[in-house]
């Protein structure tokens, strides 16, 4: 692996990560579907993992990198700050400029009655899913291995729950067996676009990589916030989401430490 570009590692971490929304999914297709609680815990795990990787994969590396570059100490810590938010703002904006639907509190942004039912959704997850991708792709190009594995294998394991949560409610619209697990797969087919974005940015532009590394955090921070927990606390299974929610925060804080 060693001979492989920071690019490729970005995308293939990304595509691989990715992938497992469609693994998450297939249950779907073979199994019962698990309890509405059990998904609910689930999307809590997913959650807690998106939360430590932000913090310990990516802010915690954002300021170490804007550190030696700035006699002041105030600065790099500024640079983050601005980071997070305009990564959160870019997410808010898509999510209020692009026609999309979620399946709790129906169509958001711009009318788009052309637009068929299911795009919306697709467009709702894709809005969810590009930070992702872009956070394994920043931690690739700036880390190598090292800085981008832990982000690839935490946020595959938390695209599971997600891409089930997705598969199943498409079930509940009315659409086949086949045609939920088809859609869910392909939702995570836009992690290696942001995967391929984050690497490439951070690999040709070596004093953007503070930049790159909050703002993917910032990005993540508000898909948590504005999607994730309120969706596991929809339907009162609050409990087990936190549970779900701890679970994830630590083992992805395991990995890290382990991994990175």
């Amino acid at each position: 692996m060693e001979g492989i570009s920071p690019i490729t590692l970005g995308l293939l971490g990304s595509l691989a990560a990715g992938s497992l929304t469609a693994v998450g999914a297939a249950p779907v297709l073979v199994a019962r579907i698990p309890s509405r609680a059990i998904r609910d815990m689930s999307l809590g795990f997913a959650a807690g993992v998106m939360l430590a990787a932000s913090f310990f994969s990516l802010i915690i590396p954002a300021l170490d990198a804007a550190d030696p570059r700035f006699e002041n100490e105030a600065a790099p810590a500024a640079i983050v700050c601005l980071a997070i938010l305009l990564g959160m703002g870019v997410v808010a904006l898509m999510n209020e400029k692009l026609p999309h639907e979620h399946f709790s509190s129906g169509r958001e942004g711009p009318e788009a009655s052309s637009l068929r039912r299911v795009w919306l959704f697709i467009i709702a997850i894709t809005i969810h899913n590009f930070p992702e991708g872009l956070a394994v792709g920043v931690g690739f190009g700036s880390g190598g291995m090292e800085g981008g594995l832990p982000l690839a294998i935490g946020i595959g394991l938390q695209n599971a729950p997600e891409g089930l949560a997705v598969a199943v409610s498409l079930l509940g619209e009315g659409y086949s067996k086949l045609r939920a697990w088809g859609i869910a797969a392909l939702t995570g087919m836009v992690e290696p676009i942001g995967g391929l974005i984050g690497s490439g940015i951070i690999t040709l532009s070596e004093p953007l990589l503070p930049w790159g590394l909050a703002f993917a955090a910032g990005a993540m921070l508000y898909v948590i916030s504005h999607e994730i927990i309120p969706e596991t606390h929809r339907s009162g299974h609050q409990n087990k989401a936190t549970l779900g929610l701890s679970v994830g925060l630590v083992l992805m804080l395991f990995l890290d430490v382990w991994l990175g």
